[in-house]
């Protein structure tokens, strides 16, 4: 799925034009964007967490030639689902699981 299809999908389920559904989700992604570049925590809930993790500097290794590389320091941003958004997605899941195995 890309920006556009949820453009789209929002812009049908709210009657906002594609434009004004666009700007809205541009918005949102900005201000995303930017609180986490500024190392906020974002909660949206019932959805989930997004946050900066900080990741240690590490030895990693080239799997082509076996020699050990330097990894730096980085901070990652991550997002972390609810319980409701991982129980709602395995429950879709499944049901389409069975519904497949139900037609064969």
């Amino acid at each position: 799925m890309t920006k556009a299809d949820i453009v789209d999908r929002i812009a049908e389920g709210t009657g906002l034009t594609k434009i004004e559904t666009k700007a809205v989700v541009e918005g949102f992604m900005t201000t995303v964007h930017q609180a986490m570049e500024d190392g906020e925590r974002i909660e949206l809930r019932g959805f989930g967490v997004f946050e900066v993790q900080h990741r240690a500097p590490r030895t990693g290794r080239n799997p082509q030639t076996n020699e050990p590389v330097p990894i730096d320091e980085r901070y990652e941003p991550v997002f972390r689902p609810s319980e409701k958004f991982k129980d709602a997605v395995d429950e879709a899941h499944k049901e389409e699981t069975t519904s497949e195995e139900d037609a064969d």
